[in-house]
């Protein structure tokens, strides 16, 4: 009998590759996670994030390299993997026909669970996803948000031990998502190891531990949000002005900190790399002596949407 092997992780990947026909998927793919932690997998369209989950899922098998998941091999030990992980995928795969209530206990059955143990557990779930009074219709009469938490609350019936969650944000509102980011907060709290790939990078900054970006189906970058951060260099200096009348002489005083010009997200709003924090203290002391007014004047260090343009842009740039 095949046991699990000794392991830290949640979930790891060595040398993964995947390819369909001609073309590869995945190209030596290493990510790996801390049980209780969460990961980011964030990449374009077509990177390679849903194949990466399919292989860590058992829905596909890699050509070459190596995927654990609780200790268990994916190709040696399937049945196992499975028993242990949920998975929610892009599209939300409940029976339209049966209610919120029906599908969430059908799948309690199905993983064994006694009767009246299926049904405290799916009413659990619906009152933890804001589903109590839909409950009892038929899930083909539900927004696509609502279609969308009861399908995550479907793959929290079994209590897995690991979680794969691709875009799970997809069709939810706000509010809605505010949940759910507790939700996933509460589940790693909870120990489960979470992988969640997301086209919503405020997201992934929020949630992820750390962060593994994949492009052409190769790592490019992985790291903690704030390393990444650091890694493209720098800081921003951004400015909120109290007068738009004072959008050019302020434009020229950071034009003349930071050796570039400006970026302006509105008529009161600019922002400027800088490579440290003395330009902060310069632009303080320019603005007070030139008279311009401020609401808001931060130092901060590169959006993690910075971070991953500049990151894709140099990996397309390495392509070529």
């Amino acid at each position: 009998m095949s046991g699990a092997c000794v392991s830290e992780h949640g979930f790891e990947t060595e040398g993964l590759v995947k390819r369909f026909g001609g073309t590869t998927a995945l190209d030596g793919v290493a990510v790996a996670a801390g049980r209780g932690r969460v990961l980011g997998l964030l990449g374009p369209n077509g990177a390679g994030k849903t194949t990466v989950i399919r292989v860590l899922a058992t829905l596909l098998r890699p050509d070459a390299g190596r995927a654990a998941v609780a200790g268990f091999d994916v190709v040696r030990d399937p049945a196992r993997v499975r028993e242990r992980i949920a998975l929610s995928g892009q599209h939300t795969s409940v029976d339209e026909e049966l209610t919120g209530r029906a599908n969430l206990v059908m799948i309690g059955r199905l993983l064994d669970l006694p009767r009246r143990r299926a049904e405290q557990r799916a009413d659990e779930l619906l009152d933890r996803f804001g589903l109590e009074e839909a409950a009892d219709r038929a899930v083909a009469g539900y927004s696509g948000g609502m279609r969308r938490r009861v399908d995550l609350a479907a793959s929290l019936v079994g209590r897995p031990e690991v979680v794969f969650l691709d875009e799970p944000s997809a069709g939810l509102d706000p509010g809605r998502r505010d949940g759910l980011w507790r939700l996933i907060r509460d589940l790693a709290a909870d120990g489960v190891t979470v992988l969640l790939t997301t086209q919503y990078l405020e997201e992934a900054d929020a949630l992820a531990d750390t962060i593994t970006v994949i492009d052409g189906g190769r790592v490019i970058a992985a790291g903690a949000p704030a390393d990444l951060k650091r890694r493209i260099g720098g800081h921003t200096i951004a400015v909120r002005l109290d007068d738009p009348a004072d959008a050019e002489p302020a434009a020229a005083i950071l034009a003349a900190v930071a050796g570039r010009a400006p970026e302006r997200a509105s008529r009161t709003e600019l922002a400027v790399p800088v490579t440290g924090d003395g330009a902060l203290y310069e632009t303080t002391a320019r603005f007070r002596e030139h008279r311009i007014g401020v609401t808001e004047l931060s130092l901060r260090l590169p959006s993690l949407d910075e971070v991953f343009h500049a990151l894709t842009d140099d990996s397309a740039k390495a392509a070529r």
